[in-house]
Protein backbone atom coordinates (compact mmCIF):
# COMPACT_ATOMS: atom_id res chain seq x y z
CA UNK A 1 0.00 0.00 0.00
CA UNK A 2 2.86 2.89 0.54
CA UNK A 3 4.72 1.99 -2.71
CA UNK A 4 1.09 2.27 -4.47
CA UNK A 5 0.27 5.14 -2.31
CA UNK A 6 3.56 6.74 -3.77
CA UNK A 7 2.77 5.45 -7.47
CA UNK A 8 -0.29 6.70 -7.60
CA UNK A 9 0.78 10.21 -6.28
CA UNK A 10 3.35 10.63 -8.40
CA UNK A 11 0.97 9.89 -11.60
CA UNK A 12 -1.60 12.45 -10.03
CA UNK A 13 1.07 15.09 -10.17
CA UNK A 14 2.74 14.30 -13.45
CA UNK A 15 0.04 13.72 -15.31
CA UNK A 16 -3.56 14.37 -13.74
CA UNK A 17 -6.28 11.46 -14.59
CA UNK A 18 -3.47 8.77 -14.73
CA UNK A 19 -3.86 7.65 -11.33
CA UNK A 20 -7.74 7.05 -11.94
CA UNK A 21 -6.31 5.41 -15.37
CA UNK A 22 -5.20 2.65 -13.46
CA UNK A 23 -7.33 2.71 -10.02
CA UNK A 24 -10.05 4.60 -10.18
CA UNK A 25 -13.02 5.75 -12.75
CA UNK A 26 -12.15 5.67 -16.67
CA UNK A 27 -14.57 8.72 -17.40
CA UNK A 28 -12.89 11.07 -14.91
CA UNK A 29 -9.50 9.76 -15.85
CA UNK A 30 -10.31 10.91 -19.64
CA UNK A 31 -11.40 14.06 -18.48
CA UNK A 32 -8.42 15.18 -16.04
CA UNK A 33 -6.14 13.65 -19.46
CA UNK A 34 -7.87 15.98 -21.72
CA UNK A 35 -7.13 18.61 -19.16
CA UNK A 36 -3.20 17.62 -18.81
CA UNK A 37 -2.87 17.61 -22.54
CA UNK A 38 -4.34 20.98 -22.78
CA UNK A 39 -2.10 22.24 -20.05
CA UNK A 40 0.99 20.79 -21.14
CA UNK A 41 0.04 22.03 -25.02
CA UNK A 42 -0.46 25.76 -24.00
CA UNK A 43 2.97 26.07 -21.87
CA UNK A 44 4.72 24.30 -24.30
CA UNK A 45 3.18 26.23 -27.24
CA UNK A 46 3.78 29.68 -25.31
CA UNK A 47 7.58 29.23 -24.47
CA UNK A 48 8.39 28.42 -28.27
CA UNK A 49 6.04 31.45 -29.47
CA UNK A 50 8.11 33.46 -27.11
CA UNK A 51 11.25 32.43 -28.21
CA UNK A 52 10.83 32.64 -32.19
CA UNK A 53 7.46 34.76 -32.38
CA UNK A 54 7.45 37.23 -28.94
CA UNK A 55 5.13 39.93 -31.17
CA UNK A 56 2.44 36.96 -31.71
CA UNK A 57 2.46 36.28 -27.48
CA UNK A 58 2.25 39.91 -27.01
CA UNK A 59 -0.87 40.46 -29.94
CA UNK A 60 -2.59 37.69 -28.30
CA UNK A 61 -1.93 38.49 -24.78
CA UNK A 62 -2.86 42.30 -25.71
CA UNK A 63 -6.23 40.98 -27.13
CA UNK A 64 -9.59 40.93 -24.78
CA UNK A 65 -11.13 37.89 -26.44
CA UNK A 66 -8.34 36.09 -26.15
CA UNK A 67 -7.92 36.66 -22.42
CA UNK A 68 -11.18 35.98 -22.02
CA UNK A 69 -11.16 32.29 -23.71
CA UNK A 70 -7.85 31.97 -21.30
CA UNK A 71 -9.73 33.30 -18.02
CA UNK A 72 -12.35 30.36 -18.57
CA UNK A 73 -9.85 28.02 -19.63
CA UNK A 74 -7.84 28.95 -16.44
CA UNK A 75 -11.07 28.15 -14.15
CA UNK A 76 -11.78 25.24 -15.75
CA UNK A 77 -8.37 23.88 -15.36
CA UNK A 78 -8.41 24.33 -11.67
CA UNK A 79 -11.77 22.81 -11.10
CA UNK A 80 -10.51 20.03 -13.05
CA UNK A 81 -7.47 19.70 -11.04
CA UNK A 82 -9.55 19.82 -7.88
CA UNK A 83 -12.04 17.16 -8.40
CA UNK A 84 -8.95 14.39 -9.86
CA UNK A 85 -6.74 15.46 -6.38
CA UNK A 86 -9.85 14.97 -4.49
CA UNK A 87 -10.80 11.76 -6.11
CA UNK A 88 -6.67 10.69 -6.02
CA UNK A 89 -7.09 11.18 -2.16
CA UNK A 90 -10.04 8.62 -2.00
CA UNK A 91 -7.67 6.19 -4.01
CA UNK A 92 -4.95 6.71 -1.51
CA UNK A 93 -6.48 5.14 0.68
CA UNK A 94 -4.35 7.09 4.13
CA UNK A 95 -6.10 4.58 6.42
CA UNK A 96 -4.29 1.67 4.91
CA UNK A 97 -0.61 2.83 4.57
CA UNK A 98 1.37 2.38 7.75
CA UNK A 99 2.50 5.71 9.85
CA UNK A 100 4.72 7.96 9.20
CA UNK A 101 4.59 7.35 5.49
CA UNK A 102 0.69 7.87 5.48
CA UNK A 103 1.71 11.17 6.97
CA UNK A 104 4.22 12.17 4.35
CA UNK A 105 1.90 11.12 1.62
CA UNK A 106 -0.90 12.69 2.68
CA UNK A 107 0.59 15.93 2.85
CA UNK A 108 2.27 15.99 -0.36
CA UNK A 109 -1.43 15.32 -2.08
CA UNK A 110 -3.05 17.99 -0.18
CA UNK A 111 -0.35 20.67 -1.05
CA UNK A 112 -0.57 19.25 -4.45
CA UNK A 113 -3.94 19.88 -4.49
CA UNK A 114 -3.99 23.64 -3.41
CA UNK A 115 -0.76 25.05 -4.67
CA UNK A 116 -2.00 24.28 -8.42
CA UNK A 117 -5.74 25.07 -7.83
CA UNK A 118 -4.79 28.53 -6.46
CA UNK A 119 -2.34 29.22 -8.29
CA UNK A 120 -5.07 28.57 -12.13
CA UNK A 121 -7.63 30.76 -10.45
CA UNK A 122 -5.11 33.19 -9.63
CA UNK A 123 -3.73 33.45 -13.27
CA UNK A 124 -7.93 33.29 -14.22
CA UNK A 125 -8.46 36.22 -12.32
CA UNK A 126 -5.44 37.82 -13.63
CA UNK A 127 -6.53 37.46 -17.16
CA UNK A 128 -9.86 38.96 -15.95
CA UNK A 129 -8.56 42.20 -14.72
CA UNK A 130 -6.07 42.44 -17.89
CA UNK A 131 -9.06 42.23 -20.12
CA UNK A 132 -11.21 45.14 -17.72
CA UNK A 133 -7.77 46.53 -18.18
CA UNK A 134 -8.07 46.62 -22.01
CA UNK A 135 -11.59 46.84 -22.16
CA UNK A 136 -12.02 50.63 -19.75
CA UNK A 137 -8.67 52.11 -20.97
CA UNK A 138 -7.39 51.01 -23.87
CA UNK A 139 -10.62 51.69 -26.56
CA UNK A 140 -8.85 53.98 -28.63
CA UNK A 141 -10.83 53.15 -32.32
CA UNK A 142 -8.12 54.78 -34.70
CA UNK A 143 -4.77 52.33 -36.05
CA UNK A 144 -1.99 55.43 -36.77
CA UNK A 145 0.89 54.71 -38.98
CA UNK A 146 4.52 56.16 -38.25
CA UNK A 147 5.51 59.72 -39.30
CA UNK A 148 8.82 59.91 -40.91
CA UNK A 149 9.45 56.71 -39.01
CA UNK A 150 8.45 57.54 -35.67
CA UNK A 151 5.38 57.49 -32.98
CA UNK A 152 4.82 60.26 -31.19
CA UNK A 153 2.41 60.06 -28.19
CA UNK A 154 1.24 63.07 -25.92
CA UNK A 155 2.08 62.54 -22.23
CA UNK A 156 -0.22 64.51 -19.81
CA UNK A 157 0.25 64.31 -16.16
CA UNK A 158 -3.36 66.23 -14.99
CA UNK A 159 -4.63 67.29 -11.74
CA UNK A 160 -8.27 68.09 -10.57
CA UNK A 161 -7.31 69.12 -6.94
CA UNK A 162 -9.77 70.79 -4.79
CA UNK A 163 -9.77 74.82 -5.93
CA UNK A 164 -8.92 74.09 -9.56
CA UNK A 165 -10.40 75.09 -12.65
CA UNK A 166 -11.28 71.36 -13.61
CA UNK A 167 -8.33 69.07 -14.93
CA UNK A 168 -5.12 71.03 -16.00
CA UNK A 169 -2.15 69.26 -17.04
CA UNK A 170 0.53 70.30 -14.88
CA UNK A 171 3.01 67.74 -16.70
CA UNK A 172 3.33 68.31 -20.38
CA UNK A 173 5.71 65.23 -22.13
CA UNK A 174 6.11 63.89 -25.74
CA UNK A 175 7.43 60.23 -25.72
CA UNK A 176 9.03 60.34 -29.68
CA UNK A 177 9.66 56.45 -30.27
CA UNK A 178 11.60 55.24 -33.03
CA UNK A 179 9.27 52.55 -35.20
CA UNK A 180 11.99 50.43 -36.15
CA UNK A 181 14.77 50.60 -33.31
CA UNK A 182 12.58 51.37 -30.12
CA UNK A 183 14.89 54.32 -29.33
CA UNK A 184 13.05 56.87 -27.46
CA UNK A 185 13.61 60.90 -27.06
CA UNK A 186 11.41 62.70 -24.36
CA UNK A 187 10.37 66.39 -24.88
CA UNK A 188 9.68 68.31 -21.87
CA UNK A 189 7.31 71.58 -22.62
CA UNK A 190 6.56 74.04 -19.69
CA UNK A 191 2.70 74.28 -18.61
CA UNK A 192 3.44 77.87 -18.00
CA UNK A 193 4.46 77.99 -21.68
CA UNK A 194 2.61 81.12 -24.02
CA UNK A 195 1.60 82.64 -27.51
CA UNK A 196 1.22 78.79 -28.56
CA UNK A 197 0.06 78.50 -32.05
CA UNK A 198 -2.07 76.68 -33.91
CA UNK A 199 -2.33 75.28 -37.80
CA UNK A 200 -5.18 76.37 -39.85
CA UNK A 201 -7.02 72.64 -39.61
CA UNK A 202 -7.21 72.83 -35.67
CA UNK A 203 -10.39 73.84 -34.58
CA UNK A 204 -8.71 76.43 -32.06
CA UNK A 205 -6.81 78.47 -34.83
CA UNK A 206 -10.56 79.92 -35.94
CA UNK A 207 -10.77 81.54 -32.07
CA UNK A 208 -7.10 82.04 -31.75
CA UNK A 209 -5.60 82.59 -35.13
CA UNK A 210 -2.21 84.36 -33.75
CA UNK A 211 -1.89 81.70 -31.08
CA UNK A 212 -3.31 81.41 -27.89
CA UNK A 213 -3.67 84.93 -26.86
CA UNK A 214 -6.77 85.35 -24.67
CA UNK A 215 -6.08 87.82 -22.24
CA UNK A 216 -5.15 86.33 -18.86
CA UNK A 217 -4.82 82.66 -18.01
CA UNK A 218 -3.07 81.96 -21.68
CA UNK A 219 -1.29 79.55 -20.62
CA UNK A 220 -0.37 75.81 -22.50
CA UNK A 221 -2.00 74.05 -19.66
CA UNK A 222 -5.58 75.71 -19.65
CA UNK A 223 -6.44 74.66 -22.78
CA UNK A 224 -7.59 71.70 -21.49
CA UNK A 225 -10.16 73.16 -19.09
CA UNK A 226 -11.25 75.49 -22.10
CA UNK A 227 -11.73 72.72 -24.65
CA UNK A 228 -13.80 70.66 -21.79
CA UNK A 229 -15.67 73.55 -21.86
CA UNK A 230 -16.20 73.98 -25.42
CA UNK A 231 -16.60 70.00 -26.36
CA UNK A 232 -18.11 71.56 -29.57
CA UNK A 233 -14.77 71.92 -30.97
CA UNK A 234 -14.02 68.51 -31.02
CA UNK A 235 -17.50 66.48 -31.04
CA UNK A 236 -15.70 63.38 -32.22
CA UNK A 237 -13.07 63.14 -29.15
CA UNK A 238 -15.34 60.16 -27.17
CA UNK A 239 -15.85 58.11 -30.51
CA UNK A 240 -11.95 58.26 -30.68
CA UNK A 241 -11.49 57.27 -27.14
CA UNK A 242 -10.29 60.77 -26.16
CA UNK A 243 -11.88 63.95 -24.61
CA UNK A 244 -11.94 66.95 -26.04
CA UNK A 245 -9.54 68.62 -23.34
CA UNK A 246 -6.75 66.22 -24.77
CA UNK A 247 -7.20 66.86 -27.97
CA UNK A 248 -6.96 70.37 -27.75
CA UNK A 249 -3.46 69.96 -26.03
CA UNK A 250 -2.43 67.68 -29.21
CA UNK A 251 -3.27 70.57 -31.36
CA UNK A 252 -1.37 73.01 -29.03
CA UNK A 253 1.33 70.57 -28.96
CA UNK A 254 1.85 69.98 -32.53
CA UNK A 255 1.83 73.62 -33.19
CA UNK A 256 4.68 73.98 -30.02
CA UNK A 257 7.41 71.22 -31.88
CA UNK A 258 6.40 71.35 -35.38
CA UNK A 259 5.40 67.18 -35.31
CA UNK A 260 2.00 65.09 -35.62
CA UNK A 261 0.95 63.49 -32.58
CA UNK A 262 -0.39 60.50 -33.10
CA UNK A 263 -1.72 59.14 -29.62
CA UNK A 264 -2.15 61.37 -26.30
CA UNK A 265 -2.36 59.72 -22.85
CA UNK A 266 -4.12 61.39 -19.83
CA UNK A 267 -2.70 60.41 -16.35
CA UNK A 268 -5.06 61.51 -13.69
CA UNK A 269 -2.41 62.32 -10.46
CA UNK A 270 -4.57 61.32 -7.75
CA UNK A 271 -5.10 58.22 -9.03
CA UNK A 272 -1.19 58.55 -9.99
CA UNK A 273 -0.26 58.00 -6.22
CA UNK A 274 -2.73 55.10 -6.01
CA UNK A 275 -0.38 53.26 -8.80
CA UNK A 276 2.66 53.79 -6.83
CA UNK A 277 1.03 52.50 -3.87
CA UNK A 278 0.09 49.42 -5.49
CA UNK A 279 3.90 49.26 -7.03
CA UNK A 280 4.86 49.62 -3.39
CA UNK A 281 6.33 52.87 -3.89
CA UNK A 282 9.48 53.91 -5.74
CA UNK A 283 13.02 54.75 -5.31
CA UNK A 284 13.88 58.38 -6.29
CA UNK A 285 16.95 60.43 -5.35
CA UNK A 286 16.36 63.82 -4.14
CA UNK A 287 18.57 66.22 -5.57
CA UNK A 288 18.00 69.60 -3.33
CA UNK A 289 15.50 70.22 0.05
CA UNK A 290 12.04 70.00 -1.25
CA UNK A 291 9.03 71.14 0.64
CA UNK A 292 5.89 68.57 1.18
CA UNK A 293 2.88 70.97 0.74
CA UNK A 294 3.91 74.42 0.97
CA UNK A 295 2.11 76.94 -1.17
CA UNK A 296 2.33 81.19 -1.73
CA UNK A 297 0.52 83.13 0.41
CA UNK A 298 0.37 87.60 0.31
CA UNK A 299 4.21 86.92 -0.92
CA UNK A 300 5.09 84.40 2.10
CA UNK A 301 5.41 79.76 2.18
CA UNK A 302 2.92 78.76 4.34
CA UNK A 303 1.54 74.99 4.94
CA UNK A 304 4.36 73.45 4.73
CA UNK A 305 4.15 70.18 6.00
CA UNK A 306 7.50 68.30 6.17
CA UNK A 307 10.55 68.16 4.16
CA UNK A 308 12.54 66.24 1.30
CA UNK A 309 16.31 65.71 2.20
CA UNK A 310 18.84 65.25 -0.68
CA UNK A 311 19.47 61.71 -0.98
CA UNK A 312 18.26 58.67 -1.93
CA UNK A 313 14.36 58.30 -0.52
CA UNK A 314 11.70 55.77 -0.81
CA UNK A 315 8.63 57.50 -1.76
CA UNK A 316 4.66 56.05 -1.35
CA UNK A 317 1.98 57.59 -3.64
CA UNK A 318 1.14 60.51 -1.54
CA UNK A 319 4.62 61.59 -0.91
CA UNK A 320 5.72 61.01 -4.35
CA UNK A 321 2.73 63.58 -5.34
CA UNK A 322 4.13 66.22 -2.82
CA UNK A 323 7.43 65.66 -4.44
CA UNK A 324 6.29 66.03 -8.17
CA UNK A 325 3.80 68.93 -6.84
CA UNK A 326 6.09 70.95 -5.33
CA UNK A 327 7.55 74.18 -6.18
CA UNK A 328 6.79 76.81 -3.42
CA UNK A 329 10.12 76.68 -2.68
CA UNK A 330 11.47 76.31 -5.96
CA UNK A 331 10.38 76.57 -9.77
CA UNK A 332 8.39 75.35 -11.91
CA UNK A 333 11.28 74.06 -13.91
CA UNK A 334 12.60 72.26 -11.42
CA UNK A 335 9.11 70.71 -10.85
CA UNK A 336 9.47 69.58 -14.65
CA UNK A 337 13.06 67.55 -13.78
CA UNK A 338 10.99 65.69 -10.63
CA UNK A 339 8.21 65.04 -12.28
CA UNK A 340 10.31 63.34 -15.22
CA UNK A 341 12.71 61.95 -12.59
CA UNK A 342 9.15 59.75 -11.19
CA UNK A 343 7.84 58.69 -14.45
CA UNK A 344 11.27 56.92 -15.22
CA UNK A 345 11.36 56.09 -11.84
CA UNK A 346 8.21 54.42 -12.36
CA UNK A 347 8.33 52.76 -15.30
CA UNK A 348 11.83 51.07 -13.89
CA UNK A 349 9.77 49.12 -11.52
CA UNK A 350 7.16 47.74 -13.94
CA UNK A 351 9.70 44.68 -13.98
CA UNK A 352 8.09 41.25 -14.64
CA UNK A 353 8.35 40.40 -10.70
CA UNK A 354 6.66 43.58 -9.36
CA UNK A 355 3.89 43.21 -11.77
CA UNK A 356 3.55 39.83 -11.53
CA UNK A 357 3.05 40.19 -7.39
CA UNK A 358 1.19 43.17 -7.64
CA UNK A 359 -1.11 42.30 -10.29
CA UNK A 360 -4.47 43.16 -9.45
CA UNK A 361 -3.69 46.31 -7.17
CA UNK A 362 -2.00 47.37 -10.55
CA UNK A 363 -4.68 47.04 -13.27
CA UNK A 364 -6.98 48.43 -10.38
CA UNK A 365 -5.46 51.67 -10.09
CA UNK A 366 -5.05 51.59 -14.05
CA UNK A 367 -8.21 51.50 -14.39
CA UNK A 368 -8.65 54.86 -12.48
CA UNK A 369 -5.69 56.79 -13.54
CA UNK A 370 -5.00 56.54 -17.15
CA UNK A 371 -7.39 58.30 -20.62
CA UNK A 372 -5.94 56.99 -23.48
CA UNK A 373 -7.14 57.11 -27.60
CA UNK A 374 -4.30 54.26 -27.93
CA UNK A 375 -6.33 51.24 -28.95
CA UNK A 376 -5.45 47.75 -27.75
CA UNK A 377 -5.03 46.53 -30.93
CA UNK A 378 -1.35 48.48 -30.82
CA UNK A 379 -0.49 47.57 -27.19
CA UNK A 380 1.74 44.69 -28.86
CA UNK A 381 3.45 46.86 -31.49
CA UNK A 382 4.43 49.07 -28.77
CA UNK A 383 5.36 46.89 -26.20
CA UNK A 384 7.38 45.09 -28.78
CA UNK A 385 9.20 48.73 -29.17
CA UNK A 386 9.50 48.78 -25.28
CA UNK A 387 11.34 45.63 -24.68
CA UNK A 388 14.01 47.35 -27.78
CA UNK A 389 14.13 50.34 -25.98
CA UNK A 390 15.55 48.94 -22.72
CA UNK A 391 18.78 48.53 -24.74
CA UNK A 392 19.38 51.92 -25.90
CA UNK A 393 19.97 55.44 -24.47
CA UNK A 394 17.11 57.95 -23.82
CA UNK A 395 16.91 61.20 -25.89
CA UNK A 396 16.07 64.29 -23.96
CA UNK A 397 14.79 68.07 -24.64
CA UNK A 398 13.84 70.08 -22.29
CA UNK A 399 11.91 73.43 -23.74
CA UNK A 400 12.82 75.73 -20.47
CA UNK A 401 14.55 78.59 -20.11
CA UNK A 402 16.95 79.96 -20.21
CA UNK A 403 17.16 78.74 -23.62
CA UNK A 404 14.01 78.63 -24.32
CA UNK A 405 11.42 81.52 -23.84
CA UNK A 406 8.41 80.73 -22.53
CA UNK A 407 6.72 84.15 -23.93
CA UNK A 408 8.61 84.03 -27.44
CA UNK A 409 6.33 83.85 -30.06
CA UNK A 410 8.54 82.74 -32.42
CA UNK A 411 8.72 78.82 -32.40
CA UNK A 412 11.28 78.73 -35.18
CA UNK A 413 14.09 77.48 -32.78
CA UNK A 414 12.33 74.71 -31.12
CA UNK A 415 11.16 73.62 -34.15
CA UNK A 416 15.05 73.08 -35.79
CA UNK A 417 15.80 71.85 -32.56
CA UNK A 418 12.89 69.30 -32.19
CA UNK A 419 14.06 68.01 -35.87
CA UNK A 420 17.29 67.62 -34.76
CA UNK A 421 16.73 65.32 -32.20
CA UNK A 422 14.30 63.18 -33.75
CA UNK A 423 16.76 63.13 -37.41
CA UNK A 424 17.66 59.47 -38.04
CA UNK A 425 20.51 58.09 -36.72
CA UNK A 426 22.03 54.98 -35.16
CA UNK A 427 21.00 54.65 -31.56
CA UNK A 428 23.06 55.28 -29.10
CA UNK A 429 24.67 52.47 -26.85
CA UNK A 430 23.64 51.89 -23.16
CA UNK A 431 27.16 53.08 -22.33
CA UNK A 432 27.93 56.56 -23.45
CA UNK A 433 31.36 57.59 -24.76
CA UNK A 434 33.98 58.02 -21.77
CA UNK A 435 34.01 61.99 -20.87
CA UNK A 436 36.88 64.51 -20.30
CA UNK A 437 39.29 64.12 -18.15
CA UNK A 438 37.85 66.04 -14.86
CA UNK A 439 34.25 65.52 -16.29
CA UNK A 440 31.54 63.12 -14.89
CA UNK A 441 28.48 61.25 -17.87
CA UNK A 442 25.28 63.67 -17.14
CA UNK A 443 27.08 66.71 -15.39
CA UNK A 444 27.90 68.70 -18.25
CA UNK A 445 26.48 72.06 -19.61
CA UNK A 446 23.08 71.48 -21.08
CA UNK A 447 22.17 67.89 -19.64
CA UNK A 448 19.24 69.77 -17.48
CA UNK A 449 17.47 73.26 -17.17
CA UNK A 450 18.88 76.29 -15.26
CA UNK A 451 16.91 77.36 -12.47
CA UNK A 452 19.05 79.53 -11.17
CA UNK A 453 18.79 83.59 -12.74
CA UNK A 454 22.64 83.79 -12.60
CA UNK A 455 23.09 80.37 -14.27
CA UNK A 456 24.71 80.36 -17.73
CA UNK A 457 22.90 79.84 -20.31
CA UNK A 458 22.79 75.75 -21.65
CA UNK A 459 23.51 74.98 -25.60
CA UNK A 460 21.13 76.10 -28.09
CA UNK A 461 20.62 72.70 -29.14
CA UNK A 462 18.96 69.28 -28.64
CA UNK A 463 20.65 67.66 -25.27
CA UNK A 464 21.33 63.96 -26.96
CA UNK A 465 22.06 60.77 -24.40
CA UNK A 466 20.73 59.96 -20.70
CA UNK A 467 19.83 57.15 -18.43
CA UNK A 468 19.17 53.74 -19.72
CA UNK A 469 15.50 53.63 -21.04
CA UNK A 470 12.71 52.14 -18.41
Amino acid sequence: MTRRGWWLLALSVVLPGSAQLVAGNRVLARIGLTAAAVFYAVVIGAVLLLTTQRGFVLSMVSNPTVLLVGQWLCYALALVWLVIQIDTFRLLQLVRIPSPTKAWIGGLMAIMLVLPTAGMAVAGNYAGSGRQVLDEVFDGTVIEEPIDGRYNILLLGGDAGSGRMGLRPDSISVVSVDAETGQVAIIGIPRNLEMVPFSKGSPLYTPFPNGYDCGDNCLIHYLYPYAEEHPELYPDAAERGSTPGAEAMRDAVEGVLGITVQYAVVIDMAGFGDLIDALGGIEVEVKERIDKGGWIKDGKVVGIKGWFEPGVQRLNGKDALYYVRSRATTSDFSRMQRQRQVQEALLRQFDPVTVLTRFQAIAEAGTRTVITDIPSSMLAYFAELAMKSRDLELLRLELTPPTYSVVDRDYTKRHADVAELLAPREPAPINPPESEPGTEPGTGPGTEPATDPGAKPAPTGPVIGGPKQG
